[in-house]
């Protein structure tokens, strides 16, 4: 009876740690273990009910999923949802197809969705939700970009299928997002988000694709009959959809047939976490039944890791933007699916102290879904590893957090240039200093394995060389390229150097303006006062405090004082022209004469005039090309009576030096 309480009390302890990995993953963006530790432990728990004859509530092997959290409205499914029974083994699954002909098919990696179409048209789409209540999309749906929103069929058609975003059109939208924190961890948490937007030009602007992989129901007097799954197919292929890649199987061409998936997998560019096998025979499948939780006419195969072993040879301690200081298993390099690893994640101190991690140790390490560097498991588990005590960038002091049993290592330092990447990234952009090469995501890497700790380090990254070249992404010709940027960046105008610093609310076009009211001389745009800065046109009271309380603080003299070390100001000034003086424009369109829109400005603003981003009763002139365009500039400037010139017009005017109608 003690043996049997304790299984129990194990039981209680695997729900509440697999409920919360699977609520992290799903609603929260983040990991707090890998899928190979959540799937050692899903099967765990499976053993433990099997030998027990309990399954307690919230078991995840009886769960379908978690309640729906969001406004969107909310919708019953007819019937219930259920998930796929799991495989890794191809012989298993060579005997659970037996003598039947099979559809294997890839295992999208997105948001299942259920789509309904009345007299042609697109009327229903529905998420899975929990298995039973999903969300009603349907206004994004229409969103999706390979979506048919009507078809040939005039009945009453169910079909149910992945919405998926690509790994280029991820990694695109990833790239746009200034703040690393509110970057998106993987392609289905930034699809989920897409489709279950409140507005659906979200969802447009993210390039959501949808691809069937089950016809629900077919109704109408015209509604085809199939005895097959792979016929399903087939007919949604010709009504326009799109249906996920698959093959016609038995039990003698199956292996063959995962093999050329696995081949695939690689290069596919959208995200899978396996395969689907279906019996293609849809009368026998639907005869089979289901148990609780799988139907039995489907099974889900996820690939069987490549696992290698290998020795630990030392922890990095990674600081992140958010505060995280994480753990980096640095070990001997192995081969695995193709490519060399010789460093993976730990995730966090729990994760690092279940698996007993120790210098010296010999791991099993593996890539999840073929792709991200794990650890599987630890065989010698000697534990000898020490938790640092102070912040590899900051060297300030570190602490423990301990949130629901999830132990994670925390920098409080509010200053640790780590939580700063933002102010690294504006100090390398192109309207500040201009350092091309210098990505936000190169940047976190270099303030993570203390390459950075203040600005002025980044004109000494000769240092480490060695490092930088063996980085991903890297190698000795981006480094030369990188190392020239950075030569090139020493010689920098003043008011670039102003806004570099990210000083608060000094944007490109109030540096400029601080600048010129100071002709230039640094010594004097460091030492404004308040009420001097009050007397410049566009400085307010708010802007002034803030700037003023910048050049006081001791630890940003210090900043400023390191920079000048390194680069030369240009401190020569020229007035202004006049010819502009009091005008607006607006720039859209293409150009011929000038580089970029910025060039253009730049005359403009030598000219006395000024360039802003949107037509309004401000505007002076809208520049375009393309006079007659109907675009939404040129019919706001009509609609205010505003003159549409082109960039002829304005050269010959700032050549002329005066405005000629």
């Amino acid at each position: 009876m003690s043996e049997h309480r304790e299984k129990i009390e194990q039981m209680q302890n695997l729900i509440v740690l697999l409920n919360q990995a699977s609520r992290a993953y799903y609603q929260e963006s983040r990991e707090i273990m890998s899928n190979f530790e959540y799937d050692r432990l899903y099967d765990q728990l499976v053993e433990l009910e099997k030998e027990t004859g309990v399954t307690l509530s919230k078991s995840p092997t009886m769960e379908v999923g978690y309640e729906v959290l969001s406004d969107l409205p909310k919708e019953a499914h007819p019937s219930r949802m259920l998930s796929l029974d799991k495989t890794k083994d191809r012989d298993q699954l060579v005997s659970w197809l037996g003598s039947q002909q099979g559809v294997l098919s890839w295992k999208l990696d997105g948001l299942t969705i259920v789509l309904t179409y009345e007299d042609g048209k697109l009327v229903k789409a529905v998420t899975r939700g929990n298995g039973e209540i999903g969300e009603v999309v349907t206004s994004n749906a229409r969103m999706f970009t390979n979506l048919p929103v009507a078809i040939d069929f005039k009945g009453r058609l169910v079909l149910r299928g992945e919405a998926v975003i690509s790994y280029p059109d991820f990694e695109k939208i990833n790239e746009s997002i200034v703040d690393d924190g509110a970057k998106y961890k993987n392609p289905r948490n930034l699809c989920s988000g897409s489709v279950r937007q409140l507005s659906n030009k979200v969802t447009a602007e993210r390039h959501v694709r949808f691809y069937g992989f089950s016809l629900v129901s077919a109704e109408g007097d015209d509604a085809p009959v199939f005895r097959l799954r792979s016929e399903q197919m087939t007919w949604l292929a010709s009504q326009g959809f799109n249906v996920v890649q698959h093959k016609i199987v038995d039990a003698g061409s199956l292996k063959d047939a995962i093999e050329w998936f696995a081949e695939e997998v690689e290069d596919f560019i959208i995200p899978s976490d396996g395969l689907v096998l279906l019996l293609d025979d849809i009368a026998y499948g639907q005869s089979l039944g289901q148990t609780a939780k799988f139907p039995r006419d489907a099974i889900a195969f996820k690939w069987q890791d490549e696992v290698k072993e290998t020795t630990l040879q030392e922890i990095e301690w990674s600081a992140s933007r958010t505060g995280l200081i994480n753990p980096v298993a640095i070990f001997e390099p192995v081969e695995l699916e193709g490519t060399t690893v010789s460093r993976a994640s730990v995730h966090n101190l729990s994760v690092m102290k279940e698996l007993g991690l120790g210098i010296g140790d010999r791991i099993m390490v593996y890539k999840a879904n073929m792709i991200i560097p794990q650890i599987s498991e630890n065989l010698t588990r000697s534990g000898k590893i020490d938790i640092p005590c102070s912040c590899p960038v900051c060297g300030g002091g570190t602490e423990i957090h301990n949130e629901n049993g999830v132990e994670t290592l925390f920098c409080p330092n509010p200053d640790c240039l780590a939580k700063q990447i933002k102010r690294l990234t504006l100090f390398v952009s192109r309207d500040a200093m201009d350092i091309d090469g210098l990505s936000e995501m190169t940047l976190e890497k270099l303030v993570a394995e203390g390459m950075v700790h203040e600005l002025a380090d980044l004109y000494h990254l000769e240092r480490y060389k060695e490092e930088i070249v063996a980085m991903e992404g890297f190698g000795e010709k981006s480094f030369t390229n990188l190392t020239k940027a950075v030569e090139k960046s020493r010689n920098a105008s003043v008011n670039k150097f102003l806004y570099s610093l990210g000083i608060p609310n000094i944007g490109t076009a109030n540096a400029k303006i601080i600048a010129a009211h100071c002709k230039n001389q640094w010594s004097a745009i460091e030492s404004l006062t308040k009420e001097e800065l009050l007397t410049i046109d566009g400085i307010g009271e708010i802007m002034a405090d803030a700037y003023v309380s910048w050049f006081n603080d001791a630890k940003n003299k210090q900043t400023v004082e390191a920079l000048l070390a390194e680069v030369k100001l240009d401190e020569s000034f020229e007035e202004a022209g006049t010819a502009f003086e009091g005008l607006t424009f607006v720039i859209t369109g293409s150009l011929n004469h000038y580089a970029n829109r910025d060039a253009l400005k730049a005359a403009i603003e030598a000219a006395g005039g000024k360039v802003a981003g949107s037509v309004s009763a401000k505007t002076s002139y809208l520049i375009n090309n393309d006079v007659a365009s109907t675009s939404g500039k040129n019919k706001k400037a009509k609609e205010l009576g505003i003159p549409v010139i082109d960039e002829e017009t304005v050269k010959g005017w700032l050549e002329a030096g005066a405005v000629t109608e």
